[in-house]
């Protein structure tokens, strides 16, 4: 049987019961009350900050649309969060008492450096760092919602964060130009989850989405691992390649984040070990299936 807090999120979603992530408090915007907005990364314009451009001088175009998603409000403030690897922290405001929506913006070199106190030219920028883009909002009332916290943590409930129907911030990851998108063949086995093991092999295809930024969303997070155990898919997880560092991020259906190690690249086929933070485990092998555009890996 799947695990208790699985079927337990099953039912929230299900059912849309108040099963929203307060940590014990009230903290947490819901769909049920305040606003929100909705940010999404403008077509034809750059969906992370390519480190080469940046160290070549080359300019960048960072273009996002914001607009009112829910609520009534007296005004928004469009704020960036840079975040360096090292968790060094600086917020700004880049657009301050936004009435009207829809609207767009486009950020250059430029803008970031007036923007931010840690950049000041291309040498500030390193991989690993982000740019995330949302709003501070102001109610009728006077209330702000705070979208993001000041220290980098969401300030929403997992249903929003899951949402189709907007998006309340988005991010800039700096990096490399990635080309891992694609369909691979997979071969997982050594399967299990602390009370269940197989050494049978499990065999299919999975895709990875192109998100930008060297962010893929993986078909199925568990390379068939899921598949073996509880007949079903693991979605919602997400590689990473930053130039050349890759990991998961994200979580899957039922919140559980993964963890990579093991990672071997033999021309166009990647064998690793996973793990997920519920204790299922696997180990796989992908092979690309279109080799156009692989790029040569040195891990």
């Amino acid at each position: 049987m799947k695990k208790i807090q699985h079927i337990i999120t099953i039912l929230c979603l299900l059912f849309l019961l108040p099963c929203c992530e307060n940590d014990g408090g009230d903290s947490k915007i819901s769909t049920q009350k305040g606003a929100l907005p909705n940010i999404q990364k403008l077509e034809n314009t750059d969906s992370f900050i390519d480190l080469v451009a940046v160290q070549n001088n080359q300019e960048i175009n960072l273009g996002f649309s914001v607009d009112l998603a829910i609520g009534k409000i007296s005004s928004m403030d469009i704020i960036g969060l840079y975040i360096k690897s090292d968790g060094t922290i600086i917020k700004a405001t880049l657009a301050s008492n936004i009435t009207s929506f829809p609207v767009s913006f486009n950020l250059n070199r430029n803008d970031l450096y007036d923007a931010f106190e840690n950049l000041n030219s291309s040498e500030d920028f390193a991989t690993g760092d982000q740019l995330i883009i949302s709003a501070d909002i102001t109610l009728k009332d006077g209330t702000v919602l705070k979208i993001i916290n000041d220290d980098g943590t969401n300030n929403f409930s997992s249903n929003i964060a899951t949402s189709n129907l907007y998006k309340v911030f988005q991010t800039y990851n700096v990096s490399c130009p990635s080309y891992l998108a694609g369909t691979y063949n997979y071969s997982t086995t050594n399967i299990g989850d602390g009370s269940y093991f197989t050494s049978d092999v499990f065999t299919g295809t999975v895709t990875f989405e192109d998100q930008g930024g060297g962010v893929y969303i993986i078909s199925d997070g568990t390379f068939g691992g899921y598949t073996a155990l509880y007949d079903e898919t693991a979605i919602g997880v997400e590689l990473k390649d930053i130039c050349n560092q890759i990991s998961f991020q994200g979580s899957n259906q039922y919140g559980d984040t993964f963890t990579m190690s093991n990672l071997v690249v033999n021309g166009n086929k990647l064998t690793f070990h996973w793990e997920t933070s519920f204790g299922e485990f696997g180990d796989t092998t992908l092979t690309r299936t279109d080799n156009t555009n692989w790029p040569n890996l040195t891990l």
